[in-house]
């Protein structure tokens, strides 16, 4: 009882981290019992935690006690699998050397436990309190759509695309899909490219091989894996409207030099092709309950041109919807629902 009654005496500040291609975003968000105090955004050009990072974040969380310390899990070796059932396991992939966490006893999120322990040492001098699966992102920015409708769900970042299908909150498929820009390709290469990704992508991830990922029958616990104890408490995040939907529509982008057009194009052409190649292996292996898809929702965090949308609609004859998505924000409120804030 004395430990609410001080706790309640205290800001919580909560520090977001992001690991990008190749810089480091901060998000911190100051909170008092009467909601958000203050908000700091800033971008660090490295991708380890350095001296100037440290000083930074030191600052915010000398301010309280109670300071939580969150980063989104972009390892390379995750995924998710549409069951919970131990027996069900080993017929999607092998999870022996992972850690993963049951959703609402109903689907699993995973990563490799030796990227979190790498995570954790990375980040040892501030310390990590969690360490959340970007497919729980991605299904609770779009919680409203995932509730009631078959389709699939997108979320963009620099360096890979996070892929699932849902119908009425249940998960049929989910993959990670690395991705690896260069300056300039032709249809023949990005195709010889794309196959031989397809030929390594048994499992939840298009850019591995996920026979190579073991398993672990029982993980009793999971306090460094998101953290998470009740995940419906999630369910309390804002909704999007169904109109919004209709009108959703990718920003106007700016006219830009012909090469870094074409370093855009290059850049939408791959993430094409590799939703393109995900979309077939869902349709194609008998491990999953395959439907026709006709709506994408996609979670830009990067900015992306208006040509990937069209790509989908035109190629692939979907509905494509695209939402802009802060990813550190979207972290924070993910953290807070989680702390009870």
């Amino acid at each position: 009882m004395l430990g609410k009654v001080l706790e309640s005496l205290y800001n919580k500040v909560l520090i977001n981290i992001i690991v990008k291609r190749s810089s480091c975003e901060v998000f911190v968000e100051v909170c008092s019992k009467k909601g958000t105090k203050e908000e700091v955004h800033h971008t660090f050009e490295t991708t380890t935690l350095n001296e100037k990072m440290i000083s930074f974040i030191t600052e915010y969380i000398k301010e309280s006690p109670y300071y939580y310390i969150s980063i989104l899990d972009t390892s390379s070796k995750q995924g998710a699998i549409p069951t919970c059932k131990k027996n069900q396991l080993d017929s999607y992939t092998d999870l022996s050397f992972s850690e993963y966490k049951c959703y609402k006893s109903e689907w699993i999120y995973y990563t490799l436990k030796a990227d979190i322990y790498s995570i954790e040492k990375d980040f040892q001098k501030i310390g990590v309190d969690f360490i959340f699966s970007p497919f729980l992102l991605l299904r609770h920015f779009f919680k409203d759509k995932i509730n009631s409708k078959l389709a699939m769900y997108i979320l963009i970042e620099d360096s890979a695309l996070f892929l699932a299908i849902f119908e009425m909150d249940q998960l049929l498929f989910a993959q990670r899909l690395g991705v690896n820009f260069v300056e300039e390709v032709d249809d023949e290469l990005l195709s010889h490219n794309i196959n031989e990704e397809n030929e390594m992508s048994m499992g939840d991830d298009i850019s591995i091989d996920l026979e190579d990922i073991d398993v672990i029958d029982e993980i009793e616990s999971l306090e460094d894996f998101g953290d998470i104890e009740d995940l419906d408490s999630l369910e309390d995040i804002d909704e999007f409207s169904e109109d919004e939907d209709l009108e959703e529509e990718l920003p106007s982008v700016e006219e830009s030099p012909q090469e870094e057009k074409q370093t855009t194009f290059n850049e939408d052409y791959q993430r094409f092709s590799l939703i393109q190649a995900s979309l077939g292996h869902f349709y194609n292996d008998d491990k999953y309950e395959s439907k026709f898809i006709e709506n994408v929702y996609i979670a830009d965090a990067i900015g992306v041109s208006p040509d990937l949308k069209r790509y989908l609609e035109e190629e692939m004859f979907l509905n494509v919807y695209v939402r802009e998505l802060n990813l550190s924000r979207e972290l924070s409120k993910v953290a807070k629902v989680e702390l009870g804030l």
